[in-house]
């Protein structure tokens, strides 16, 4: 079966608007500023990836907010979980070209914090091979709703929103811009807080 009678099949069914199937073959960036839902939302889509079998590589830098225990605590894998530490924004987009180049990968996050600048070029490579190989990028940056974008080759970008309820967390995702169903939809999940803020 080629990759365009895949894409297809899954075309079939219209996927859910924050799902590993709406964003394959895309560069996508979740951003938030402050005490936000980006990580959460960004383990959500890796748990769907290691709940279909595909491998999931996550690039962060050296002083990245990624903690084993958390992501473990939210039912990922992390024997299955690729982990890379880099000290900057261009080595983890290196990193990213090498495993998405191997066809390995389903999924790949860059954690870039606010160190969030990726050149046109590094932008368009990453495209080329997440649509080569039916792949997702998902981009975790530290910006407010109203600035700029990584870059025109974002397919999709939200803003993820956290609130308290009760000892539990509403993250909310709503979109900024979405070159394929177009802005405005918000997805909202709900989480319990990690243990001491219930």
């Amino acid at each position: 079966m080629t990759l365009d009678e895949l894409r297809a099949l899954r075309g079939a069914e219209a996927p859910e608007r924050w799902s590993l199937a709406a964003i394959r073959g895309r560069l996508v960036e979740l951003s938030a500023r402050g005490a936000s839902g980006t990580l959460t939302a960004a383990v959500e889509i890796v748990g769907e990836a290691q709940g279909q079998g595909e491998p999931v590589a996550w690039l962060t830098l050296g002083t990245g907010t990624f903690y084993p225990p958390d992501v473990a605590d939210s039912g990922i894998d992390l024997e299955a979980l690729v982990v890379v530490r880099a000290p900057d924004a261009t080595a983890i987009a290196r990193a990213a070209e090498r495993l998405l180049r191997s066809g390995a990968f389903g999924l790949v996050v860059l954690d870039l914090g606010a160190q969030a600048e990726l050149s046109m070029q590094i932008q368009g490579r990453l495209v080329t091979l997440a649509q080569t190989h039916d792949a997702a990028i998902v981009c975790l940056t530290e910006k407010s709703g109203d600035s700029s974008s990584l870059g025109s080759l974002v397919s999709l970008r939200a803003e993820a929103l956290r609130a308290r309820d009760h000892g539990e967390f509403c993250v909310t995702l709503r979109a900024l811009k979405d070159k394929r169903r177009g802005p405005g939809w918000a997805h909202t999940v709900k989480r319990r807080g990690p243990a001491g803020l219930t």
